[in-house]
């Protein structure tokens, strides 16, 4: 092919771009002469082009050698080099793969042979740390930042304007239809290339509507997976690198957004409303025109046609292409997911997810209703929602709830019973699913108490009448009604209908779905996945008012989460940044407003299991007869004080009750420092106690507080954290921190400032689980004793029967302390805390005035109370934390000895904590690490978080009555989120 400097591809009029063929050894003799240096090749994969990174000998890479397609002239290789520089210049927070030049300025280019004919070859910026491309699931994070480069290139290149992106390539999605149609033939088997070719169609015809709509610019139209680089430095795939402008043309600007998308679509665990994050960081920075919106899936779906058909292509022309053909399988899953969810759905999830929200239509009232006979006000509304009551205690898990309640309705005279619209149904919910069920409904449901007709609405015409199924037309809508398959309409396909004309005969007990759909977008599922309700919602209306109902008034679309920030102080923070909304717990399940279960790995607070029927009552029960403050006199404060302390060895004999573990621990500082009349006292590193002003000065954890250790009010002393897996002793060594601390506690009474009291975890909560070394606390409270100080056990965490073994972690060393703080546990949810002493050190508080808590200890907080001790006895639930605990951990140490960033299993019963470290020697915490896998794990449905100053151990402190199968989700999930991850073997 002779070489024109001025001249530019039509893909069109080629008849192949197989890639030059270049050995390593043509290009280090290339590489050397622009260079002016020898260097190592390693041929690199493209599709079209011969790539090589050049290295000197001791590995430092150099340069990339990049051998462009003959097909491709001067001009255009000049386009992309200037274009990259701008873009550089443009954006220096983005590192560019610009052409490297020779110290007079000029680009180290030159042209080349080959056995296509002369080539351009130059050598480009080689950008380390790797492109995102392989299957690993990539992160929102990840996403959001991949369309933030695209805007960030896009508005860069806006004004750009050089004769060499006068180009016609293939992957100009203004020619997606011609490529389609001129390459479609190469896929094999007749389904596949039917299928590309239906989607095509169907995407090109929408695009054309818009074109004239769509603004032109230059575009780099190759911002994939594979040519966005990312950081080197950066634990996890945070893009910030932009290679290879060899698709740079001029086309809709949209287009860069879409190819960007697309490559999102084949990596694990992705579904197409991954990409949404990527949607709103573009239009952030480059602000979508509602046509463009209306584009972009489409375009995606031509983008994903076109990969099938070109890779087929070339992989055809270019059989020895191993990168072309490594390929194929990848550009598949892109299509299959570019088109599992009709383009109207994706169209207008895009739309939402910019704040372009197109809310379900209101149907217009008929002219009478569509059930004959059957009146509006004796037709009972079975509330399947997340606030309905008929969904506690469990209710929603079981099969035949629904059945139930319709049922129920039936019997007490309703002449039917049915559902409401768009509010997600959690009789729908699966438990322990790493997917979304389809819960939101897109009509109505209802069951028949007795016969009735039913009846056009409104003239119409009939699109589809067959047993079981009448489908009429409804001003712009469609009207579907199904019923029994063993009943036959009364009218037939493409008749027409006048208003009140008889539809079919519907007998007691049969079960009717009333449905409004747009005439001209596809066909609705009865029930969809929340994730995509807002794409199949605006495509419907509510059919309530045809049967004389009130409109269900659908979800709730306000800014809950904005409301929240603008009244309720933001250092409160919430897990996620963006949080799924739960309103209702049961056992170890959380449920958010739209209908997702989550299992509950966290949620220590509620030992019992969320809306435990028992707690319930009895709350209920005494509501209804007193509550007051403890210094009235009543029998449960009385009962329950006493169960509490016989559950405590003497002589701690004595109970406070407060309301949190941050009372509990600040009037446990105040008992030690009353009793003792010292003022000094000893804590823990890496340790969280409370809010309160005694609590926070002994919390020394710096992820609740970065300069923890620096603002500790001088009579505060802290002593290394026992830690004997990442502390500065580890292992048998770890036996040195006792006495470390004794001495410390002795240097302290030897100055003058002996320590009225020495506080700390009794099992190590706040650092992950960690067991405190054997004898620990034994060697410390005898040293803080002997100087006439008490040991004060903070069991707000651990104890209440968590560990499994014991009762209470100061059990676990063989102790018993002075001064017992209790919390969260004790109230299953209700804000309930103790402080346990002797009766000495009790009668000291005399000293400092007297203590009184309103409601701590009130007659509710003692029913629960003991309600609690009640039913964590008589469900075993101690033991359950032994057996599911064991079970869990075993699980959990399987999976560390096949991923290397597992570094250890804490933790003892349902106490357990799962470090991840980036190197197992050095023991690197893997922060990042950690709380993306925490967002992975929340969407395969499993809430967890992270703990530890360096926030990289998971901490696992379920509801007790977990259970073997959600133990095992929980494990599987972790296994699934860690390969999707991209997590190696362990070695």
């Amino acid at each position: 092919m002779p070489h024109d400097e001025y001249r530019t591809i039509d893909f069109f009029a080629e008849e192949a771009l197989p890639a030059p063929r270049v050995t390593p050894t043509e290009a280090e003799r290339v590489g050397a002469e622009l260079l002016g240096r020898s260097a190592r090749a390693e041929a690199l994969g493209s599709q079209q082009d011969a790539n090589f990174l050049l290295r000197a000998d001791d590995g430092t890479a150099l340069a990339i050698l990049k051998i462009a397609n003959p097909a491709f002239g001067a001009l255009e290789i000049e386009a992309q080099d200037t274009a990259a520089d701008l873009i550089a210049s443009a954006h220096p927070e983005l590192r560019v793969a610009t052409v490297l030049r020779h110290p007079d300025g000029s680009p180290r280019r030159t042209t080349v042979d080959t056995d296509g004919g002369p080539a351009v070859a130059r050598l480009l910026r080689h950008l380390p740390g790797g492109s995102l491309s392989g299957p690993r699931h990539l992160s929102p994070g990840t996403v959001a930042a991949m369309g933030t480069i695209a805007a960030k290139v896009s508005t860069a290149l806006r004004e750009y304007r050089h004769p060499g992106l006068d180009r016609v390539l293939q992957w100009d999605l203004r020619h997606a239809g011609r490529v389609v149609a001129g390459l479609a033939e190469h896929i094999d088997g007749p389904e596949q290339r039917t299928a590309v070719r239906a989607a095509t169609t169907e995407a090109w015809a929408r695009v054309q509507r818009l074109a004239d709509a769509l603004p032109s610019q230059a575009v780099h139209l190759d911002l994939t997976d594979d040519n966005l680089i990312r950081r080197p430095d950066a634990p996890l795939p945070v893009p910030d690198g932009v290679i290879d402008f060899g698709d740079l043309t001029t086309s809709w600007a949209i287009g860069e957004l879409a190819v960007c998308l697309s490559s999102v679509l084949h990596h694990d665990g992705v579904e197409p409303h991954h990409v949404l994050p990527a949607v709103r960081a573009f239009h952030a920075v480059r602000p979508l025109s509602p046509a463009e919106a209306e584009a972009l899936w489409p375009l995606v779906v031509l983008r994903a046609a076109g990969l099938v058909a070109s890779g087929r292509h070339q992989a055809a022309v270019d059989a020895d292409n191993t990168y072309v053909t490594a390929a194929l399988a990848r550009e598949w899953r892109i299509f299959e997911q570019a088109t599992g969810t009709p383009l109207p759905v994706m169209t207008l999830l895009v739309k939402s997810a910019i704040g372009l929200d197109e809310a379900p239509g209101e149907a217009d009232a008929p002219a009478c209703p569509l059930l004959r006979d059957l009146p509006a006000d004796h037709v009972a509304l079975c509330d399947l929602s997340i606030d309905a009551d008929s969904m506690d205690r469990g209710a929603w898990l079981d099969v035949g709830t629904e059945d139930r309640l319709v049922a129920a309705a039936l019997a007490d005279g309703a002449v039917a019973a049915a559902t409401g619209y768009a509010r997600a149904r959690l009789t729908r919910t699966p438990a322990l699913s790493a997917v979304s069920g389809a819960t939101v409904p897109t009509g109505v449901d209802l069951r028949l108490g007795r016969d009735t007709v039913a009846q056009a609405p409104v003239e119409g015409r009939v699109l589809t009448a067959a047993p079981g199924r009448v489908e009429i037309t409804y001003g712009p809508r469609v009207l579907t009604l199904s019923f029994p398959r063993t009943i036959p309409p009364l009218v037939s396909s493409g008749t027409s209908v006048r208003a009140g004309e008889e539809l079919a005969h519907l007998p007691s007990g049969a079960s009717v779905h009333v449905a409004l759909r747009d005439a001209d977008g596809p066909s609705v599922p009865p029930q969809v996945r929340p994730e995509y309700a807002a794409g199949w919602l605006a495509l419907t209306a509510d059919p309530a008012p045809l049967l004389g109902l009130p409109a269900s008034g659908g979800t709730d679309r306000s800014d809950l989460l904005g409301r929240r920030d603008a009244v309720f102080a933001t250092v409160q923070e919430h897990y996620y940044a963006n949080p799924p909304r739960m309103e209702r717990g049961w056992r170890h399940h959380l449920l958010s407003a739209d209908g997702r279960s989550y299992l509950d790995i966290v949620n220590n607070v509620t030992p019992l299991g969320h809306a435990h029927p028992r707690v319930e009552r009895a709350v209920s029960r005494q509501l209804r007869r007193l509550n007051t403050n403890s210094r009235f006199h009543y029998a449960s404060v009385v009962e329950f004080t006493e169960r509490l302390a016989a559950l405590l060895p003497d002589p701690l004999d004595t109970v406070f009750l407060v309301n949190s573990g941050s009372e509990a621990v600040d009037l446990g500082l105040r008992l030690a420092i009353g009793a003792s009349g010292r003022h000094d006292v000893v804590a823990l590193r890496e340790a969280y106690h409370g809010w309160t002003y005694a609590s926070d000065a002994v919390s020394t954890s710096l992820q609740d507080n970065p300069n923890a250790l620096a603002t500790r009010p001088s009579w505060v002393h802290t002593v290394d954290s026992p830690n004997s897996y990442r502390g500065r002793h580890r292992g048998p060594d770890a036996a040195r921190y006792a006495p470390e601390a004794v001495a410390l506690l002795d240097e302290l009474a030897a100055s003058g400032r002996p320590a009225g009291a020495f506080i700390g975890e009794t099992f190590y909560g706040n650092a992950g689980g960690v067991a405190l070394p054997d004898g620990y606390l034994a060697e410390v409270y005898a040293a803080v004793r002997r100087h006439g100080g008490l040991a004060v056990a903070d069991e707000v965490q651990v104890g209440y029967g968590r560990l499994g073994h014991w009762f209470w972690g100061f059990e676990q060393q063989r102790v018993v302390p002075d001064i017992v703080c209790v919390a969260k546990a004790m109230g299953n949810g209700h804000p309930l805390g103790a402080v346990i002493t002797s009766r000495a050190v009790a009668e000291r508080y005399r000293d400092q005035g007297y203590f009184f808590s309103s409601t701590g200890g009130s007659p509710v907080s003692s029913v629960v109370g003991l309600t609690v001790l009640d039913t964590l006895r008589d469900e075993g639930l101690q033991g359950n934390a032994v057996r599911v605990g064991g079970h869990l951990k075993r699980r959990l140490e399987a999976l560390a000895d096949r991923y290397g960033v597992i570094g250890a299993v804490h933790g003892s019963g349902l106490y357990l904590g799962l470090e991840l470290v980036r190197d197992r020697t050095t023991l690197e915490p893997a922060a990042e690490e950690t709380a993306e896998l925490c967002d992975r794990m929340l969407d395969l449905g499993v809430v967890v978080q992270p703990t530890g100053d360096h926030l990289n151990i998971l901490k696992i402190k379920p509801p007790l009555c977990i259970d073997i199968a959600a133990a095992d989700f929980f494990a599987d999930m972790l296994d699934l989120a860690l390969t999707q991850l991209g997590h190696g073997r362990a070695s």
